[in-house]
């Protein structure tokens, strides 16, 4: 009997790690009914109940590791409303004069620097 008792502390173990883990990587704007930072004060403090709540409740129901989901970027700071979205340079004319000046500055302070 001292074995299953030995075996199911294990396992609450590895199922507390697993939420434990679980909660710090996922984003906060995904947790369910509660803020990450209490969820991870739950599973903390209450190992097994608070580990059966994350999985039941907290837990995002559809959430891809590793790769984004359709649209959403992969890096958040580009998704804010307002932000210029760059075009193509070819057709920015001005773009391509600014470049073509720095690009002749650059080549004439080469030419007196090498003389």
């Amino acid at each position: 009997m001292l074995y299953f008792d030995g075996a199911v502390g294990v396992a609450i173990f590895c199922l507390w790690i697993f939420c434990l883990v679980d909660v710090i990587v996922t984003d906060d704007s995904v947790c369910r009914h509660l803020p990450k930072m209490l969820w991870l004060l739950v599973v903390l403090l209450l190992p097994l109940v608070g580990s059966i709540l994350w999985l039941a409740v907290g837990k995002p129901r559809f959430q891809t590791r590793g790769y984004p989901t359709r649209g959403t970027s992969q890096f958040p700071e580009y998704d804010r409303p307002g932000r210029h979205v760059a075009g193509n340079p070819d057709d920015d004319a001005e773009f391509l004069r600014r470049c073509r000046e720095r690009a002749e500055e650059q080549r004439r302070r080469a030419k007196e620097q090498g003389l």
